[in-house]
């Protein structure tokens, strides 16, 4: 008789190899699965009775970004493993655009106080894009040491399509590291064609999340690629995409949040949300839950992990109701997980990451001519639309039009006092009085703003300033709300309790300026400094026009 450490009985145990649940008994020793089946000769040491329950491997994130949540990677493992999150798999190129290596350390030393599996895909372009300033750059000679970490897995979303198109010496250079060490390569293939799809998979890059129709998702298809099946808090993808999974191909696909406030996880959750929403729009659950695990563990190479069979680490979900995906109980690595699996300290983070000197003057915008180009928010996508309108002038400036809902906007400089700003013309916000700023501006994380009023849009930077970084509310007169995020000007050092408050209060600012929006207006704001994604964008040098690849005027050319 062999005395072992755990023991999950009359379970229905979703065996992933062949879609389908069978009751089993699941025997657990040292962080593995040993048996599964019936063991007389194994004794447990606990025992949990799952009759009339379902068991199912452990939820994996494919592609999520850490510093989205707004909270540090600890403080996100109390959130999401109660949820039956048990890995994830990081891309730390937000931290990384402030503060390079650095920051991806303090990220991998800070995820190794949670239980929760905090696996690392190395920035692959840092910076994003030659058309704006960020706050450091990292080659494939400064990613070559940090391979040995642990926690390292692969290389993240490759977004740069020129480098990889015009074989640009060091992005070769960092393609042929990770596949030398066996790893993954993802891609961020927005705004691609096929053929452009096709020339990534020849150079080793296998996945894509970008995908927000089922157009796009047949691309990926047809070029080979894994795809990752997207809902974040503005990314709200599932709905358009889901359509393409069929029993026949399901094995190409995974899930991914990639970018969610900790007010979206805590209100809907994360994974366990792709699967509820998946199963509501007609995927069978054996496969839904195959694609929250053993998919992703395949797509990115992780031996021995996202199902439950013998030798394969010991992650599991009991949930009472499929449908549901309401967790019960979460073991990770053999442990039950309770309360007291989250015993974190604060790591310091102390580097102040917010350098400005604007002045007031610099947000008023000069035209000539009343016809401009304007940015418009796409209603949970981070995509824009792309329009020429008429906007009013005042003593040869811009005058905020707020019968038709256009705004200034302005992308700061943030990282080296460099004084390089960027002014824009935005639709969609129904922001009536004051204005919103934020340290978290994809990717490269300057200072982004809109608002009604060149002084309100002023006063919003100053507070995000004197914070050392984070998301403010002010309307003409005074400040609202603030969160303060120190953490690189991308996190908050608080807990999750305490930092989800504090959306919580800028949300309920936003509101009291706007008419009110049917998305989230600030992780949306964040999106617009991001020239890698169709069509507008602003970046500290400029308005970004993506189709023809450059800056451009905000007055429109006769």
């Amino acid at each position: 008789m062999q005395t072992i450490d755990l023991l999950v009985k009359n379970g229905k145990v979703l065996n992933v190899f062949t879609n389908s649940f069978e009751i089993n008994d699941i025997f657990i020793n040292n962080g593995k699965i040993i048996a599964v089946g019936n063991h007389p000769e194994l004794k447990a040491k606990e025992i949990i009775d799952a009759k009339n329950q379902f068991v199912v491997p452990g939820f994996i994130d494919s592609h999520v970004h850490i510093e989205s949540s707004l909270v540090t990677p600890s403080e996100l493992g109390k959130v999401l493993v109660p949820m039956g999150v048990t890995s994830i798999v990081v891309d730390p190129h937000e931290i990384a655009n402030v503060s390079g290596a650095d920051g991806i350390k303090y990220m991998i030393e800070d995820a190794k106080q949670t239980p929760l599996e905090v696996l690392v895909m190395l920035p692959s372009s840092v910076p994003a894009t030659s058309f704006e300033h960020n706050g450091a750059t990292l080659t494939a000679e400064d990613l070559h040491p940090l391979y040995n970490e642990e926690s390292v897995i692969g290389l993240a979303e490759v977004m740069d399509y020129p480098a990889v198109h015009n074989k640009d010496k060091d992005m070769m250079a960092k393609l042929k590291d990770a596949l030398d060490h066996g790893y993954q390569i993802d891609g961020h293939g927005a705004g691609l064609s096929l053929e452009q799809l096709k020339e990534y998979r020849e150079n080793g890059i296998t996945t894509d999340h970008e995908s927000v129709s089922l157009e796009q998702m047949n691309d990926r298809l047809a070029a080979d690629m894994n795809v990752f099946l997207r809902e974040g808090t503005v990314e709200r993808d599932l709905q358009n995409t889901i359509q393409a999974v069929t029993e026949d191909n399901s094995d190409r696909f995974s899930f991914c949040t990639d970018d969610k406030f900790i007010t979206t996880i805590i209100r809907e959750g994360s994974i366990n949300f792709n699967i509820k929403l998946a199963i509501e729009y007609g995927l069978k659950p054996e496969t839904a839950y195959k694609i929250a695990s053993y998919n992703a563990a395949v797509a990115h190479k992780l031996d021995k992990l996202g199902a439950i069979k013998e030798d394969y680490q010991a992650d599991l979900v009991i949930v009472d109701h499929l449908d549901q995906v309401d967790v019960k109980t979460v073991i990770k690595n053999g442990k039950v997980m309770t309360e007291d699996s989250f015993n974190t300290t604060s790591i310091k983070f102390s580097d102040n990451c917010v350098h400005q000197n604007l002045s007031v003057d610099d947000l008023k915008l000069p035209l000539n001519s009343n016809k401009c180009h304007v940015m418009g928010v796409i209603s949970n996508h981070i995509e824009t639309t792309h329009s020429i309108q008429e906007v009013p002038i005042e003593d040869g400036y811009f005058k905020t039009d707020l019968t038709n809902d256009v705004l200034l906007m302005v992308d700061a400089e943030r990282h080296h006092q460099l004084g390089t700003y960027g002014l824009a013309l935005v639709h969609g916000f129904n922001i009536k009085n004051g204005a919103i700023a934020t340290t978290v501006a994809h990717d490269s994380h300057n200072i982004v703003a809109v608002g009604t009023t060149k002084e309100a849009i002023y006063r919003a930077i100053q507070e995000v300033t004197a914070t050392m970084g984070g998301i403010a509310v002010v309307d003409e007169e005074k400040t609202l709300a603030t969160m303060p995020l120190p953490v690189a000007g991308l996190m908050s050092d608080k807990s999750w309790q305490a930092a989800s408050h504090e959306l919580e209060e800028i949300e309920a600012a936003f509101k009291k300026i706007s008419d009110g929006v049917d998305f989230d207006p600030f992780i949306t704001l964040s999106f617009l400094t991001l020239p890698v994604i169709p069509t507008l964008k602003l970046t500290d040098q400029g308005l970004y026009d993506f189709d023809k690849q450059k800056i451009i005027d905000v007055e429109a050319k006769k």
